[in-house]
């Protein structure tokens, strides 16, 4: 009889697991960014990011973003930055969620030689469709950190990385409060064209734990940058 319930037991154990595998979305996207950065003292710069998401296998439009951004760099290593990301998002019925992000990054950034090591900690704080939903009025709050390592050559700059993020309160999934819940694990390549415009590619793979219905995505990103210095460069 023992042996019955153990086996019963072990049984249910595999079904729950395989049941919980099964809700594990997957899905493939292209994020594609344009950055453009203007300093106007060597501490201190405004910067614009315009972003485009792709889901559903690179076939569908995810999301577009915009960020207008503060930046102030105390020391060569350490710089503060804030930024507001106006957000606009598809959603599966095709209607258009607007949302408005405040982030706050704490950025440091160590050199080894041809090595560099740097650690980014973001606060961030979110309201969705402010107006029209029950919960629009009241913000989520996440803290992420992000871990990089990057080899600096003279024109190439390969990288690898990974960010975990911690959810403080979120009116929309109160289950998951005081909680890690997802980690992007990323690596790729930043090409230097010259002192003011850098390309880059990588691939980031992204997965949800202890979530309702968790997803991972596999995602392909293409950047351009540019960089507008302080004073004119000499010819």
């Amino acid at each position: 009889m023992y042996n019955k319930i153990k086996i019963l037991f072990l049984f249910i154990l595999l079904l729950s697991s395989l049941c919980i595998k099964a809700q594990v979305t997957n899905d493939a996207g292209l994020w594609t960014t344009l950055s453009i950065e203007k300093e106007f003292t060597k501490k201190f710069s405004v910067s614009v990011d315009e972003e485009i998401r792709l889901k559903e296998n690179f076939t569908q439009l995810n999301l577009l973003y915009t960020n207008l951004g503060l930046n102030y760099k105390f020391t060569k290593a350490f710089k503060v930055s804030l930024t507001y990301r106006m957000i606009e998002k598809y959603m599966p019925d095709d209607w258009l969620s607007f949302r408005h992000r405040l982030m706050l990054d704490i950025s440091y950034k160590q050199k080894i030689k041809s090595f560099s090591l740097s650690y980014r900690s973001r606060f961030q704080s979110e309201v969705q469709q402010y107006y029209s939903t029950e919960f629009g009025k009241i913000p989520e709050w996440y803290w992420r950190h992000k871990f990089e390592l990057k080899y600096n050559l003279n024109k190439f700059s390969p990288y690898l990385g990974t960010e975990l993020r911690y959810q403080f309160t979120n009116p929309r999934s109160v289950e998951n409060d005081y909680g890690w819940h997802r980690i992007r694990m990323f690596a790729g390549t930043d090409y230097k064209i010259d002192s003011r415009n850098t390309v880059g590619l990588y691939y980031l793979i992204q997965q949800e734990y202890d979530v309702k219905n968790p997803s991972n995505l596999y995602i392909v990103g293409l950047e351009y940058s540019l960089t507008l210095p302080c004073k004119q460069e000499k010819k």
